[in-house]
C-alpha cells in the first residue's frame, strides 16, 4: 500500500479495536482521539487522516487508535488505558510517543502512568488531568443531548464549545448540515465514553509520568478550561509547554503549525 497505509482491526477480549496507520519510520507514534470517537470510529479513515500527519512519513510510523467496539458499562478512562497498551502490544508496538487529544490525552495519562516502559515521549494536547467544572458542564450537557438523541444540538454545542468566534462566523453554518449526516445508529459508545470523563482523575499520580512531556492547550478552552498546563506542569518533572493565544480546544483544526510543532518536539 502506498507510504505503508492500513486500516485495520485488533483482537481484543471478544471485541475489537480499528486503527489506521501510515508512514515507514522506523520510530512509532500513537495517537489517541477525543471524545468524537464516540461517535465515529477511525475504521476506514486512513485515507482522510493520513494528510495532517505526512511531514512524519519518513522518520514515524503512524497509528491512531479507536477505542474498542464493545465497551462494558462502568469502562473507565484506566480501563481504555489497559486495552490500549495491549493492542499496542499485539501488534508489536513495544515503545512509541504517545499523542493524546481532550479524551485521548485522558487516557494516555494513564498508559504512561502505569506503563512507563512503552512511552517514550508524550503529548498532552487540549485535555486535563481530570474533570473539572468546565469539563464537567460540557461533558454533562453532551450527554443530556446524546440521550435525547438531539444530534443538531449537540454538533453545534460542541463546535461552539470547540473553536474560536472566527472560525465559527466562517464555518459555524455547515455543523446542523452535517450533524444531519452523521447522526449515529445508537448514542450507547458516546455514553459510554462521555461517562468515563466525569470519573477521571488522575491529578495525585502526575508525578509518576517520567517520560519528557509535551503541553499543548489553547488560551481559551471552553471545553476543558485553561489551567491543566499549569497543573500538568507543578505534576509532571520533565514538561515543555506551548499555548495558542486566542485559540481554545480546537487549536489541532486551526492552528496550521499544530501537527509541525509537535513533530519538531518529537524529533529534537
Amino acid at each position: 500500500m502506498a507510504e505503508g497505509v492500513i486500516n485495520g482491526s485488533a483482537k481484543i477480549g471478544n471485541t475489537e479495536m480499528y486503527y489506521v496507520a501510515f508512514g515507514k519510520g522506523k520510530r512509532n507514534l500513537v495517537v489517541l482521539p477525543g471524545l468524537s470517537d464516540g461517535l465515529a470510529t477511525v475504521k476506514g479513515k486512513a485515507a482522510f487522516i493520513k494528510g495532517d500527519y505526512k511531514k512524519y512519513y519518513e522518520d514515524f510510523k503512524v497509528y491512531m487508535f479507536s477505542r474498542k467496539n464493545e465497551m462494558p458499562e462502568g469502562y473507565s478512562i484506566r480501563d481504555m488505558a489497559e486495552d490500549q497498551v495491549t493492542v499496542m502490544k499485539s501488534l508489536g508496538i513495544e515503545k512509541a510517543s504517545v499523542l493524546g487529544v481532550s479524551q485521548g490525552g485522558m487516557i494516555a495519562q494513564y498508559i504512561a502512568i502505569d506503563h512507563p516502559e512503552v512511552v517514550d515521549k508524550l503529548i498532552l494536547a487540549v485535555t486535563a488531568p481530570y474533570a473539572n467544572k468546565v469539563v464537567t458542564d460540557a461533558v454533562s450537557g453532551w450527554i443530556e443531548m446524546a440521550k435525547n438523541e438531539d444530534q443538531v444540538t449537540l454538533m453545534v454545542d460542541t463546535a461552539e464549545k470547540m473553536y474560536s468566534d472566527s472560525y465559527m462566523k466562517k464555518h459555524g453554518k455547515m455543523f446542523p448540515l452535517i450533524a444531519r449526516f452523521t447522526k449515529p445508529k445508537t448514542y450507547d459508545r458516546f455514553l459510554r465514553n462521555a461517562y468515563a470523563i466525569l470519573d477521571f482523575d488522575a491529578r495525585s499520580e502526575l508525578s509518576k509520568i517520567k517520560c519528557p512531556t509535551y503541553i499543548i492547550s489553547g488560551s481559551d478552552d471552553k471545553t476543558v478550561g485553561n489551567d491543566a498546563v499549569h497543573e500538568f506542569s507543578e505534576g509532571i518533572t520533565d514538561t515543555e509547554t506551548y499555548i495558542y493565544e486566542g485559540l481554545g480546544h480546537g487549536t489541532f483544526t486551526e492552528a496550521k503549525d499544530f501537527y509541525d510543532r509537535i513533530l519538531e518536539y518529537l524529533k529534537s
